[in-house]
């Protein structure tokens, strides 16, 4: 038999509140920021259930009328138009952050259908992935800037390049909308139901990432790409290295970066970037790191 990946998609529309009685106003306020504001703010929730089984001989993993009816029954009848604070008991002791209704949603469903992967997109540049691993999950943020680049080998000629890139080499280069997505992996707090500080994540995108290398011309103005070709593989890599230390210094581990550069080429690298101590004391990288360092402990 020969097994195969599913997935059903649903749609819901809730609204939630970051708010611990616990803290007080002012606490809650700067925890969670404009998402503690009375009474709460909605979303348009979109969800992915992935379910692996063999092919049977109807041709079918599932029934995908039974999968409906499963996830209606489940999820989306209990979730859909809800205020999620109170909607289920499973909310009233950690927060409904996407992470954790990717969670919850899961040991709703498990019982019923042979999980794989829960995504749950807040909306469309924040999603979330879970895998049934205890409190273990994955956060993502889609974001994008403009750079041009130039691909080419100093040590060849024009022509030598021109074999190896094409019109990529050209000598005054050429631009992208590059399109960006950083996944984050930790483990959700039980209480506030977060991965991470979704504020402190975005802005550590935006100042070792977005900043530096939106509107610039990477093989020059970037000193990492002086010497190494700035194809996308390369980008890519060079974000996970920037990101590595900023995302460990919000309690979580980067998980994947994927680069688009265009809708017909794309690349992604996962883990964390292997830096050695003496890489981290004399790279750009570090430095741009630790001159931001302050602000993220005080935002800690």
């Amino acid at each position: 038999m020969t097994q195969c990946l599913i997935n059903r998609r649903a749609e819901f529309a809730a609204s939630h509140r970051y708010w611990l009685p616990e803290l007080s106003e002012t606490e809650n306020t700067e925890q969670f920021g404009a998402c503690a504001l009375f009474p709460g703010h909605g979303h348009n929730y979109v969800l992915f259930v992935s379910m692996a089984g063999e092919i049977a001989a109807n041709g079918m993993v599932l029934n995908l009328s039974d999968v409906k009816y499963t996830i209606d029954r489940e999820v989306v009848t209990l979730l859909n138009f809800r205020y999620l604070n109170t909607a289920m008991p499973e909310f009233e002791q950690t927060l409904p952050t996407t992470e954790n209704i990717a969670r919850v949603i899961w040991q709703r469903l498990e019982a019923h259908l042979p999980l794989v992967n829960i995504r749950l997109y807040e909306h469309p540049e924040l999603w979330a992935d879970y895998q049934g691993k205890d409190m273990q999950a994955n956060l993502t943020v889609s974001t994008h800037f403009s750079a041009a680049h130039r691909l080419a080998l100093d040590s060849l000629t024009l022509a030598e390049n021109q074999e190896i890139y094409g019109k990529c080499a050209r000598v005054n280069g050429h631009g992208h909308n590059y399109h960006l997505e950083v996944s984050i992996s930790g483990e959700i707090d039980r209480r506030t139901g977060m991965i991470a500080d979704l504020g402190k994540f975005q802005q550590a995108i935006e100042e070792f990432v977005i900043e530096p290398l939106d509107h610039t011309f990477l093989n020059k103005d970037i000193p990492y790409f002086a010497s190494i070709v700035p194809t996308a593989e390369n980008i890519a890599v060079y974000i996970q290295k920037v990101l590595t230390l900023p995302i460990r210094q919000i309690g979580a581990k980067l998980h994947c970066v994927k680069l688009i550069e265009s809708p017909n080429n794309s690349c992604e690298v996962f883990g964390e970037a292997e830096l050695g101590a003496d890489e981290l004391e004399s790279s750009s990288e570090q430095a741009i790191f630790e001159q931001n360092l302050p602000q993220l402990a005080l935002a800690t």
